[in-house]
Formats: C-alpha cells, sequence, structure tokens
C-alpha cells in the first residue's frame, strides 16, 4: 500500500500547553443513560447503556416509528379512519391510571389524530387502535415492532405490546432508545415534528406535552417521556443548537424533575464541549494517482458520501488525515470501486476509517497502450521504483 499522509492542520508550538479540557461527564442520579450525537452516532457520554429496562411510554417511539414507516411505504395514510374497537377503549380496565387519548368503542378516528394520540398525549388507548389497524392484533403488531427492532440494530430490545405498560419480556436499553430516536429524525421528519406540538385536543379533552423541556429549552424539540412504578421515570430527548443534534435518553430516574434536571445538564455539557464537524463533502477528491493499462493516466479518488466527526471543541485544528492507496490501480475501473482507505486521527488515535473510492470510470486502454504500461510497471518494479 502507498500511503500519503495530509495533515489537515497542526496546532503551532506555542498553543501546546493550551489544550482544551474536557471534564468528565456530569453524574446522572438515573438507572441509564446515554448522550449520542444524532448525526455522526458519536457516544459522548453514557452509563449502563446496554442494560435491558422496561421503557414504559417509550415503547411508544417504536409504535410511532412503525407506524410513520407505514405511511412513508404507502400502506397507511394520515387520512384513513380508523373503527375503534372494545380492545381499544380508554375504558380498558389495562389502562386503568394511564395515559389515554379517550377513544370510545365505534368512534371514527383518523390516523393523524391517533398520531397526535400517540405523540403528544401518550395514550395507551391511541396505540392499541394503531396496532390494530397495521397488524389486526396487538400481538402481530409487537411482532412487526421487533422486526423493526432487528433491522435497526436494536439488540437490547424485546416489545410485547405497543404502550410499554409492564410485562417482564418487554425490554429495551438506552443505547437502543437513542438509535431508534436517531433514526426517526432522519428517516421521517414530518413525523418527528409532531413531538414538537405542546399540546392536543381530541373528544374536548385538552391535554399537554409531558417534555417540560419544550417549555424550558428552545433547542429541544422530541421526543418522549415514560413512567411506570416498575420503570420509574424515563425521558428521550433531541435538541438541536447550531449544526449539532443530540439525543439524550434517561431510564429510571425518581420524579418528572429529575428526569428534566438530568437530561438538561446531559444535554448543555454535549453542546458545551463537543461539536459535530463536516470535513469531507460526498465525492470529495482526496488524490489523483497513477492508473495502470487504461485509457486515461490518472484517476481522480476520494469518498463517496459525507464524512463527519464528532470532536472535543477545539480539538478540530489537531485532527490528522492519511490516506493508503493500493500500491497499484488497474484498469478497467468503475467509479465507486475501492482503491483505498482513509483513516482520521486525533492524538494518536483512529476516529474512523472510510473507504477511498474511484470518483470516474476509467475504461481499459488499447492493446499497445497496455501493453506499453506493462513495460512500465516491469522497469518500475525492476529499480524499486
Amino acid at each position: 500500500m502507498r500511503t500519503i499522509v495530509l495533515i489537515l492542520s497542526c496546532l503551532l508550538a506555542a498553543l501546546a500547553g493550551a489544550q482544551p479540557i474536557v471534564p468528565s461527564p456530569p453524574q446522572v442520579a438515573a438507572d441509564a443513560y446515554i448522550l449520542m450525537d444524532a448525526r455522526t452516532g458519536v457516544v459522548i457520554a453514557e452509563d449502563n447503556a446496554d442494560m435491558p429496562l422496561p421503557p414504559a411510554s417509550l415503547t411508544k417511539l417504536m409504535t410511532s416509528y412503525v407506524l410513520a414507516n407505514e405511511i412513508s411505504e404507502g400502506r397507511v395514510s394520515r387520512d384513513d379512519t380508523v373503527v375503534i374497537s372494545e380492545n381499544a377503549w380508554s375504558q380498558n380496565p389495562l389502562f386503568t391510571g394511564s395515559s389515554l387519548m379517550w377513544i370510545e368503542p365505534g368512534m371514527e378516528v383518523s390516523i393523524a389524530d391517533l398520531e397526535r394520540g400517540i405523540v403528544i398525549a401518550s395514550g395507551n388507548d391511541a396505540t392499541v387502535a394503531v396496532a390494530e389497524h397495521i397488524a389486526g392484533s396487538e400481538g402481530a403488531f409487537a411482532a412487526l415492532m421487533n422486526r423493526h427492532s432487528e433491522e435497526l440494530g436494536l439488540t437490547g430490545t424485546h416489545f410485547v405490546n405497543s404502550h410499554g405498560l409492564p410485562h417482564p419480556d418487554h425490554l429495551t436499553t438506552a443505547r437502543d432508545l437513542a438509535t431508534l430516536s436517531a433514526a426517526i429524525i432522519e428517516r421521517f421528519p414530518e413525523h418527528y415534528s409532531r413531538y414538537s406540538e405542546r399540546d392536543y385536543t381530541f373528544n374536548n379533552i385538552r391535554q399537554y406535552n409531558r417534555n417540560r423541556l419544550l417549555n424550558e429549552d428552545p433547542s429541544v424539540d422530541g421526543l418522549k417521556t415514560g413512567y411506570t412504578r416498575e420503570a420509574g421515570y424515563g425521558l428521550v430527548a433531541s435538541a438541536k443548537r447550531g449544526d449539532m443534534r443530540l439525543v439524550s435518553v434517561v431510564m429510571g430516574t425518581r420524579s418528572t424533575t429529575v428526569r428534566k434536571n438530568e437530561t438538561r445538564g446531559l444535554l448543555n455539557y454535549g453542546f458545551r464541549f463537543y461539536e459535530t464537524v463536516p470535513l469531507l463533502a460526498a465525492g470529495a477528491e482526496l488524490d489523483k494517482p497513477r492508473i495502470w493499462k487504461g485509457a486515461e493516466d490518472y484517476v481522480a479518488v476520494g469518498v463517496s458520501e459525507e464524512v463527519v466527526l464528532t470532536l472535543p471543541r477545539g480539538k478540530r485544528q489537531a485532527l490528522q488525515q492519511q490516506v493508503a492507496l493500493e500500491e497499484t490501480i488497474l484498469a478497467p475501473l468503475a467509479a465507486g470501486d475501492v482503491v483505498g482507505q482513509l483513516t482520521l486521527l486525533l492524538d494518536g488515535e483512529v476516529q474512523r476509517q472510510i473507504p477511498v473510492v474511484a470518483l470516474q470510470p476509467v475504461e481499459a486502454g488499447g492493446f499497445l497502450a497496455r501493453l506499453w504500461d506493462m513495460v512500465l510497471m516491469w522497469i518500475a518494479r525492476l529499480f524499486g521504483a
């Protein structure tokens, strides 16, 4: 492999003693927590993030994800009307003392209303109505939830119902909830906008979003609260400041005030001491090496997708990039063919490794051109060039 080292920028010797200091994350009074950059997936802080715990109404993040996906795929419309069953009735004894949208048997309710009933009012009755409409039964819908969990790589999650009321096998992790939330934000922006709505009125009953940070921090625009006696108080939140979006998850706190304050502390820590750094645009050229036996003598190589990192604030200038290309690049070559690797380092530690690809196709050269290149390659090997 041929290695080309490109130093993005070097720190001046005079600044060597003024390196930015990143303090340890704040102590969080929760059974588990995580703070993640939604764009890069980089985890800034965590504790017990892979511990399976009861999610309570945080379950509804997956219920609403499945609904948003069905709408995106065209199998369900927000204009669809759902006839409410006895099972989804707000007076179902299963729902006693829990969050409700207050729907009644025989009532015809639009998917748009049920969507808000799930996201804003956290209605357990609304989740059952949606589950039955999409999959025919709650059991079938739970199986669908678990299939989506597998597709998203949620390795610590298993759903038994659509609402999150306690069941010994109904569990998830802080890491999985952060991954799920980032997927909602990225894939379904129209659906995600529902999470920032402060209140919702249905059946002449006005209910308020329980995510109190929506009222206290203008950068917060989602996502979901949860509570059962078994789970404690949980909150999955997302906030955007400038070009950086963070997702935080706290599970198993002792009160609504604690979950709010701990979430605020995590978000403030992440925004204060870290930044999301776009380094290279998709299609950015890194080098133009020799290509042999081709119709062209040189080929532009670079990255096929945008390269973005999460870094401690003030460390961007210390970042280095190394491009290692194949010793001999031969035609024919299609655009996107891998010809090497880009390694990004910070203080000697690898941050990311990204394939380097051909940015343009190169066809095989004619017979004489290929023959001449074979001679040149033989001479190069002979003299160790």
